[in-house]
């Protein structure tokens, strides 16, 4: 007999035409409550049934489900790091196995977790596949107006349903956007949701006025700020307030504070450091060079350190130092690079110590083939630019290298480039290199040197 779900709202199911083994369905509310409204009968069906509901509970928001409703409730913790969350998330998917019905608190927090668009992007396209293989039933919501196109468009090329949720006047109207291998004949036609119907709605006035309520971005919204852009405005205006005498010195503090644990470390002993050698305008100056988004590594934090130590207690052998002249590629580039190319979960295996070293030539080779983005492209593209033929060098830059206690020294490559030729010839140099020092995080003597440290279930970028 087929499995067969049910948003529990019989109405709905009829709009949608039938919820089917492996859907993902993902609501665009303006607030919380709005998708609670809706997950609420969902999850009643769930319990009527019989059905295994399993409700991941992270974010700071009001509860979706209560304690005790009897919904099983796990707690994985964003503040871990996108690997880690990604891995407790997983675990219980795969432990749950097939037919489960999943409720996900909003996701939009977990952007405002990691700071970053992208990552969420990343977090959908990695779960997603694995609930379809599984045949489960997911809810998930986002903020609607929220997000910039980092996570709006992996979630909506991923997912098998897309539906807005407006309120107005008290009343709730669905729009669906994306019905995937459904009929499309209700797509992009507004529903008054009423009692137990979802009836639609033809009046261009009553239409009007829904979309009115909205807050649609216009027509811009293709260059809509993402977190991260977001972030750095405020701390822009915040250094411009502070050079200027208009900003506390206590709120320039906290500014600095969030922005170091973002770009430059979350090790507490060389966020000291920072602390007392590099201020808001330094982290702005990495702003304005940085290749995508992330923290910057261990080595190029340790050689910004040692130049501002440097100049603090010896400004005449600092101004005998030539300036650098650097570009970072942030480190959550690398976990976009590992996604998009599927090596996400060939790398995974290195968090083991019974399989930490399976699979990683054929995980090198991918890597040394892989493919990046069209926006990270057009940075490369940018900076190819700035350099013209001058040689460089790109250097590796881990969260675990050259932090304190573990020096790597000479466990990941770093490679000079002679950028000579075509703009053609010079950028596939780049993308090359870029990805040679990529793929040495999978090479024998760097993971044969993080498990003698303990470190293979560190989250370790490579920036």
């Amino acid at each position: 007999m087929a499995e067969t779900f049910t948003t529990g709202l019989p109405g709905l199911d009829k709009v949608l035409r039938g919820i089917e083994p492996g859907d993902n369905i993902v609501w665009q509310v303006d607030s919380v409550s709005d998708y609670r409204i809706l997950v609420e009968p969902y999850a009643e069906a769930a319990r009527r049934a019989g059905r295994r509901l399993i409700y991941f509970r992270f974010a700071s928001h009001e509860a979706l489900i209560d304690d005790d409703f009897g919904a099983e409730i796990h707690n994985p913790d964003p503040s871990l790091g996108f690997e880690s969350f990604v891995a407790h998330v997983h675990k219980v998917i795969t432990d749950a196995g097939k037919h489960v019905v999943y409720v996900f608190d909003c996701l939009s927090d977990l952007a405002s977790n990691w700071s970053a668009d992208q990552m969420l992007g990343n977090f959908f396209l990695l779960t997603c596949p694995r609930l379809f293989d599984l045949e489960t039933v997911t809810y998930f919501g986002i903020y609607r107006n929220y997000h910039a196109s980092f996570a709006l468009n992996p979630i909506t090329e991923t997912t098998q349903f897309l539906l807005d949720v407006f309120r107005q006047q008290e009343k709730i109207y669905v729009r669906p956007i994306k019905v995937q291998h459904r009929s499309t004949q209700s797509m992009n036609t507004i529903h008054l949701w009423e009692k137990d119907t979802f009836r639609p709605i033809t009046a261009s006035a009553v239409i009007s006025d829904v979309l009115a309520s909205s807050r649609w971005p216009g027509l811009r919204a293709d260059i809509r700020l993402g977190f991260w852009r977001r972030i750095f405005s405020e701390a822009q205006q915040a250094d411009d307030d502070a050079r200027a005498g208009r900003c506390a010195p206590g709120h320039e503090r906290e500014v600095f504070g969030r922005l170091s644990r973002m770009v430059l470390s979350r090790d507490e002993a060389m966020l000291r450091l920072v602390d007392r050698y590099l201020s808001l305008a330094d982290i702005l100056e990495i702003r304005d060079r940085m290749v995508g988004i992330g923290l910057i590594g261990g080595k190029t934090l340790g050689m910004l350190l040692a130049r501002a130590i440097l100049k603090h207690h010896q400004p005449r052998l600092y101004e005998l130092l030539e300036p650098h002249d650097s570009f970072y590629i942030g480190s959550d580039v690398f976990y976009t690079f590992l996604i998009r190319n599927g090596v996400w979960w060939m790398r995974q295996k290195q968090r083991d110590p019974e399989t930490f070293l399976e699979g990683i030539e054929e995980t090198r080779s991918r890597l040394l083939a892989g493919r990046f983005p069209d926006y990270t492209m057009d940075q490369f593209k940018a900076m190819l630019d700035y350099f013209g033929e001058s040689p460089y060098i790109v250097r590796s830059s881990s969260l675990l290298e050259d932090a304190y206690g573990n020096a790597f020294a000479g466990k990941y490559d770093s490679v000079f480039c002679v950028n000579q030729g075509t703009r053609e010839a010079r950028l596939q140099a780049l993308l090359d290199t870029v990805r040679r020092v990529y793929a040495s995080t999978m090479s024998e003597k760097a993971l044969l040197y993080r498990a003698a440290r303990g470190l293979l279930d560190r989250d370790e970028q490579m920036a």
